[in-house]
């Protein structure tokens, strides 16, 4: 792969026989490093593609276009609220890669703004015609029939106007608050003349801003006179009738916009007494939280843009007008309409083939390992071997770690009801798990209340691990069943997610575990584990030796080779043990869903790394890695991403792999799988961009995705 002057070493950076000479610490240096916030922004233009692919069914293709939305929505409220508040407090501190935060901010506006052209490009001149054309309807006030018009109007009436509440400002009615994400409409009213009293220059008195909240407790959708497939959006029906909420007044016309808000809570656990309750109150400050981004829909006259920028203190570079419906997550009704030709194919995932007949799981993990890749095999088997344990008389105890579970998850009431039965019940409840946690802090309720032992976490570290134990008594003995996990105890995106799970009763494994959960609950200082890695403790320290092992093996003339499939790829430190490793001649594939720092195929740097991600129907999720060790290989798989939060700041657990048989399955077809494949894959470019893969000449398309959902690919246990 050829490499431009702009995206090579500088000529500053120093070379010997070669190689660069990486510095001691990859530090504010664009020669070595991606930027990680226009990295994001580059899976999410990967995510995007994938609504603009023409070849996707179309109600998936909407799927697609909400997902960027959302993402895009999560990236303000995280990512450019704290770029701007290094604006404001002057933080002189430059990003690893080496730019300023109003730099940072500049580029991903940019960025931003050409994703949000194609976005609704796409959306209005593709997937709603389409649609049309399939028979649902997204219409128009005024393209609508006297009785379908006089039917709406109605229901205005009867259902909308009562729970709306205009909110004019004037000098005793400030401007109001604008809750976080909310739609909302904006005009200018005035009243109209009255007995006679005008004003001398207009014939009316001074107009006024009015802003209308866009009830969220009302479906988005509305439909047409009953119709199942015609509908027609909510602010558009109440900007039709808006007149109807100010009699004897001139409304003029009515306006949406958005705004965006700062929603990163900032706990101080050195402080907090309870940390549940100073959760809530975080919650409640979000509410409140600096606005970041206005979205205008493209009528809003440029003097209404003003007066909202200006009354929400934000700059016209925060603002963004959208030709468009604003939201389009909200859109998302259309996708459960019975349209089974406009969605994926459904798919039913497989049993591993121990289970598939009538017998306990204990039994059948006494045999044998049990390895999972969801969503291609059944989540139904965590479940069960949940809702055994909790029923089994013979399980003493089940400790587990919940870090996202969904609202309407079924594991929670399990553990509530193996509490109920007299076992020992303990549930690592992580409570500061992004915007899921009003969800936890309800369950956490539920489940101290009904005796479970529930822990919030460790000061300063959030629990990112996906664990369970459950100690049963086994004759004269107890024994001790793990189960394993790189997604969350999550049923519901178990269904999207590809994930990885083991169920083992391996001794030293359970002592890990259960020495592992003392450290979790008590004061335990535990600093040596007999096979897992462990974040904080030895996680950093054994993927950096392994990657070390690779560079040594390599420079002494053996087989060397490392594949990781991960998430995010941000920690400077194993970066450039990547790039010392690849220098020595180590050959390195990276599987990277989103934001990766590392640049790929640089001359003298990184030239055997390479570097690609897969966006599909499934959200890949999964981290995998394997190191060839000169001929013994290893596999491990974890909760952990190359991050420096992950390594540094969570609590994560990685395990080896030792069964031959996942070890094969692992390496050989699962990772395998995922560098050959090109249908949804991207290769990242050493200037940070992406390049989908093509197909060799003559080769058909690999969507790996697919090949997983047939049955025969997946692992043969009685192989």
């Amino acid at each position: 792969m050829m490499v431009t002057r702009e995206n090579s070493i500088s000529k500053e950076a120093h070379s010997e026989g070669g190689q660069i000479l990486l510095p001691p610490v990859l530090r504010c240096s664009k020669e070595f490093l991606l930027n990680r916030e226009l990295s994001l922004l580059e899976f999410f233009r990967r995510v995007l593609e994938e609504g603009l692919d023409e070849t996707q069914p179309l109600l998936e293709r909407l799927k697609f276009l909400s997902i960027v939305s959302s993402n895009i929505d999560e990236f303000f409220m995280i990512r450019v609220s704290a770029l701007k508040e290094q604006l404001t407090g002057e933080v002189t501190e430059l990003s690893p890669d080496g730019m300023t935060p109003a730099q940072q901010l500049r580029e991903c506006r940019t960025k931003i703004f050409t994703m949000l052209d194609k976005q609704m490009r796409c959306l209005e001149d593709e997937i709603l015609p389409q649609l049309e054309a399939h028979g649902i309807t997204l219409a128009a006030y005024e393209s609508l029939t006297e009785t379908e018009r006089q039917s709406l109007d109605d229901y205005f009436t009867e259902r909308l106007f009562p729970v709306l509440t205009p909110l004019a400002v004037d000098p005793s009615h400030p401007f109001p608050y604008i809750s976080n994400l909310c739609l909302n409409l904006g005009l200018m009213i005035e009243a109209l003349p009255e007995h006679g009293i005008t004003s001398s220059l207009t014939g009316r008195l001074e107009p006024r801003f009015v802003r209308i909240k866009v009830p969220p407790v009302v479906s988005r959708l509305i439909p047409v006179d009953g119709s199942e497939t015609k509908f027609i959006l909510l602010e558009e029906l109440i900007a039709a009738n808006v007149a109807s909420l100010f009699p004897r007044m001139h409304t003029g016309e009515s306006h949406v916009f958005r705004v965006t808000r700062d929603a990163d809570i900032e706990i101080r656990e050195d402080e907090a007494d309870d940390l549940l309750r100073m959760i809530e109150q975080g919650l409640r400050e979000r509410r409140f939280g600096t606005p970041v981004r206005l979205e205008v829909s493209q009528t809003m006259p440029a003097e209404m843009v003003e007066y909202l920028t200006e009354s929400l203190a934000l700059t016209p570079s925060d603002v963004y007008v959208v030709n468009g419906p604003l939201d389009v997550p909200g859109l998302m009704a259309l996708y459960d309409l019975p349209h089974p030709e406009l969605k994926d194919k459904p798919f039913k995932p497989t049993v591993p083939k121990p289970l598939r007949w009538n017998r306990s799981i204990f039994d059948v993990i006494k045999e044998q390992d049990i390895l999972l890749h969801h969503p291609y095999t059944s989540y139904s088997t965590v479940t069960d071997f949940l809702a055994e344990a909790a029923k089994d008389p013979d399980v003493l105890a089940i400790k587990i770690c919940l870090y996202r579970t969904g609202r309407n998850s079924p594991i929670p009431p399990m553990l509530i009801e193996a509490s109920a039965r007299g076992k020992q019940v303990t549930a690592l409840v992580e409570l500061k798990a992004r915007f899921d946690e009003e969800h936890n802090i309800e369950w956490a309720k539920r489940l101290e209340e009904s005796g479970v032992h529930v822990v919030y976490g460790i000061l300063g570290l959030k629990i990112h691990s996906k664990l369970t134990l459950v100690v049963r008594r086994e004759g004269d003995a107890l024994q001790r069943y793990v189960h394993i996990a790189t997604g969350n105890y999550n049923p519901t995106t178990s269904c999207t997610y590809t994930d990885l799970s083991l169920f083992t009763i391996d001794e030293e494994m359970g002592a890990d575990v259960t020495e592992l959960f003392n450290f979790l609950t008590g004061y335990s200082r535990q600093k040596e584990y007999r096979q897992l890695l462990v974040a904080p403790t030895n996680l950093r320290e054994r993927m950096l030796e392994l990657i070390e092992r690779e560079t040594a093996h390599a420079r002494a003339g053996r087989r060397a080779r490392i594949i990781a499939k991960i998430n995010r790829l941000a920690d400077t430190e194993i970066i450039r043990a990547l790039y010392e490793a690849s220098q020595a001649g180590v050959e390195i594939d990276l599987i990277v869903r989103a934001i990766c720092m590392l640049r790929p195929r640089v001359p003298g740097l990184s030239e055997t790394i390479t570097v690609r991600s897969v966006v599909g129907r499934f959200l890949e999720h999964s981290r995998i890695f394997y190191f060839a060790n000169g001929g013994n290989e290893e596999v491990l798989i974890g909760s952990a991403d190359w991050m420096y939060r992950n390594l540094s700041r969570r609590v994560e657990v990685v395990t080896p792999v030792n069964d031959p048989r996942f070890k094969r399955y692992l390496k050989d077809v699962v990772l395998a799988a995922y560098l050959r494949a090109d249908a949804k894959a991207h290769v990242l470019l050493p200037d940070g961009t992406y390049q989908r893969v093509q197909p060799a000449e003559g080769e058909q398309s690999f969507d790996i995705q697919r090949y997983f959902l047939e049955p025969e690919t997946l692992l043969d246990y009685e192989s």
